[in-house]
């Protein structure tokens, strides 16, 4: 059980980089970049299907995407609920 919790909390911790991540403007062949990538594999099969019951607000001419804030709060009820 000790593994799950772990790997919970290491997951919520991915989807945090990946969300400051996406702020730094870097090009493609940057090692950044290619981190970057490697956590939107990781984190996109849970963030999609959020992403797509949830709608991004809109805020002025922006959008706030708000699945990864879903997903660290599922998982954290999820963490608190089995460990």
């Amino acid at each position: 059980m000790q593994i799950v919790c772990s790997a919970i909390a290491i997951y919520v911790l991915v989807v945090i980089a990946r969300i400051i991540l996406e702020y730094i403007p870097v090009d493609f062949d940057h090692p950044v970049a290619r981190i970057r990538s490697g956590f939107r594999a990781v984190t996109e099969p849970l963030l999609a299907p959020i992403r797509s019951a949830i709608p991004a607000v809109r805020l002025g001419g922006m959008a706030l995407d708000l699945s990864p804030i879903v997903l660290i709060v599922a998982l954290n009820i999820l963490a608190a609920v089995i460990c």
